[in-house]
């Protein structure tokens, strides 16, 4: 994903993605390159969100208490 991508999704200027990923790329906490962005700590990146990380996995758990890569439980 380029940062321009990964701005018009978020809604931000693409200068303001590649300042952000070459910070977290100094602390170790994601590496791009290439079109491609890893997460290499996650604890880390999350501590480095703001509230409204937390506030929007509630949300989504709320919504969709299944994670991705769960089935759910068949009826008996």
């Amino acid at each position: 994903m380029t940062h321009e991508v990964l701005s018009m999704l978020l809604g931000v200027r693409r200068s303001g993605v590649t300042t952000i990923a070459g910070a977290f790329q100094q602390q170790g906490l994601i590496h791009h390159g290439g079109g491609r962005i890893t997460i290499t700590d996650r604890a880390g990146l999350e501590r480095a969100t703001c509230e409204c990380y937390h506030a929007i996995q509630s949300v989504f758990g709320r919504l969709l208490p299944l994670g991705p890569c769960q089935e759910p439980e068949a009826a008996a």
